[in-house]
């Protein structure tokens, strides 16, 4: 099995640089920021396709590179509304093979989609269950983290059960907000904040499955956008499995806004899945 999961470069030619991720795991690469030439910046993207056997690229496009975009054979899947201090990234993508294109749950998805979009938003959440505490996480969480994620997801696009992973992440300023039960860490999710642009994904959202009656997740989501708030980062976004009614509902019901869906994005349980973006502001 592939050890590296994926690894960032900044890459600089003549006439463009681009922040990559070579992400080797979900076979794909990612394009999170850029400058210069997008003719260029194809051209490049096509060759590490074929050296690193990738099936997709996704590119946070800035909105008036659109077209450009569209014009090498792109295809839009959705927006982060306000991503780059904000600005909103467009998400540009790009196929190698017919099996990593089509999507075999997309009308499943709409459905699913229809069905949240029913519910009432903003709507009153059931109260904090007694004998539970929340928290903010430290590097002592490290290992309780780890053996969550272990247990909650077989598969996982990124070593969620590897303490040393987990660790990484909290140093390097990912924030995790946790729920413990007989002081046992039973809920997470975090924050994944990009300082240089002032936006933080919520993800890594994980509930064992005999504590996930008591809506524990929108509790973790309401402490995290207190945190985020508190460091004058206002975009707030995530990526939700689309088969996921429980995830979408939480944030669709947090008054997050549906922006797109990204096609057989990553390896999640036994298969590629497709991810619903979903986007808040928290300065309104």
């Amino acid at each position: 099995m592939q050890t590296t999961y994926y690894e960032n470069h900044k890459v600089q030619q003549p006439h463009f640089t681009a922040d990559t991720c070579f992400d080797y795991y979900n076979e794909r690469l990612r394009i999170d920021d850029y400058r210069g030439s997008v003719n260029h910046l194809v051209i490049w993207l096509e060759e590490e396709v074929i050296k690193n056997n990738f099936n997709k690229v996704i590119v946070k496009s800035r909105y008036e590179d659109t077209a450009l975009w569209i014009q090498q054979g792109y295809i839009y899947e959705g927006e982060f509304t306000k991503y780059f201090n904000g600005a909103p990234a467009i998400a540009m993508c790009k196929y190698f093979t017919n099996e990593r294109r089509n999507s075999q749950y997309w009308l499943d998805e709409d459905n699913l989609l229809k069905g949240v979009m029913k519910l009432p938003q903003g709507a009153s959440q059931s109260p904090f269950p007694e004998k539970y505490s929340l928290r903010m996480a430290d590097v002592q969480d490290a290992k309780s983290l780890a053996e969550l994620y272990g247990e909650v997801f077989e598969v996982y696009p990124t070593p969620m059960d590897n303490p040393e992973y987990v660790l990484k992440m909290i140093q390097s300023g990912t924030l995790f907000c946790v729920v413990e039960h007989e002081k046992k860490i039973v809920s997470a999710a975090s924050a994944d904040v990009n300082s240089t642009y002032h936006n933080a994904e919520i993800t890594d959202c994980a509930t064992l499955s005999n504590h996930r009656k008591f809506g524990l997740m929108k509790h973790l989501v309401d402490q995290l956008e207190k945190e985020l708030f508190n460091r004058s980062i206002y975009c707030s976004y995530s990526i939700a499995r689309a088969l996921s009614f429980g995830m979408n509902a939480v944030f669709y019901q947090k008054g997050y806004v549906y922006k797109g869906r990204l096609a057989n994005n990553c390896k999640i349980f036994d298969k590629y899945e497709d991810m619903n973006i979903w986007v808040k502001d928290l300065s309104s």
